[in-house]
């Protein structure tokens, strides 16, 4: 009866996976970062860090692997190099957030905040993932004005088991520079993009059904097998894309008649 009893009672604490991350103070995070030797990418990976005020901290190259970071305030933390596979960035503030160059593969970004009013999202507020890894992340927040140039997001989603209207709302990617980003089968649809620039990129597969692309630069984008059924391409400047031809819904894609080949 004992022996039972000590058993249920070690799967109650630890569960069947092993022992739950027990949640970090913004102390003991500041202490390991400030520890961290030059290039040692001190190891946070699948901390429960949420709801902390994270913001100016320096990660050094952290592993942040799984790691939950939901309602975090990371304005103006350097996560650039980090390694943010897996993490849950839900609810998170980002601005001026610096993740240039850092791992999101797979990541979650649901309803963070880069900017202190929706109303005038700037470039200024706006956080960096020029050159980051979002390969199948999924976005569901405004990010309007943001520098992803040369980011690899092929595969990122915008919407997942949410409310359509939910997900309308908050893929606005407005005026945001995607030069030279690989967005080969991204599932953007209904996503604001308008004014963005998305010279060189790779949009092959891409769903863009819905899509708001008036004015978008996409000069020299690959537009093979993507699908454009409903996109808006009011003053959208097309010139030197490649496989236009082998886009689909093209036909179906308003003013289309209006952009600029």
């Amino acid at each position: 009866m004992a022996k039972g009893f000590a058993v249920w009672i070690l799967v109650l604490a630890f569960g069947a996976g092993g022992a739950a991350a027990e949640p970090m103070t913004v102390k003991q995070i500041s202490q390991i970062l400030f520890k961290a030797a030059p290039g040692s990418a001190p190891d946070l990976s699948h901390a429960d860090l949420g709801g902390l005020d994270l913001s100016d901290l320096d990660f050094k190259h952290a592993k942040l692997v799984g790691a939950d970071l939901y309602g975090a305030n990371l304005a103006r933390a350097n996560l650039a190099g980090a390694d943010l596979r897996g993490a849950s960035l839900d609810h998170t503030i980002i601005t001026t957030t610096n993740f240039t160059g850092a791992n999101l593969e797979k990541a979650t970004l649901y309803g963070t905040a880069a900017y202190s009013t929706l109303d005038a999202m700037t470039r200024a507020e706006a956080p960096s993932f020029a050159g980051a890894n979002l390969s199948g992340a999924l976005v569901m927040s405004p990010l309007a004005r943001v520098d992803f140039r040369g980011a690899n997001m092929s595969h990122l989603k915008t919407q997942q088991g949410r409310a359509r209207l939910e997900w309308i709302l908050w893929s606005d990617f407005s005026g945001s520079d995607f030069t030279g980003c690989d967005l080969s089968y991204a599932e953007l649809p209904q996503a604001k993009l308008r004014f963005a620039k998305l010279v060189n990129a790779n949009l092959t597969g891409a769903l863009l059904a819905g899509a708001d692309l008036s004015h978008a630069d996409l000069t020299g984008a690959d537009l093979t097998g993507a699908e454009l059924t409903g996109a808006d391409l009011d003053g959208a400047i097309l010139k030197g894309v490649v496989g236009l031809d082998q886009a689909k819904g093209l036909d179906a894609a308003k003013n289309r008649d209006k952009a600029i080949y």
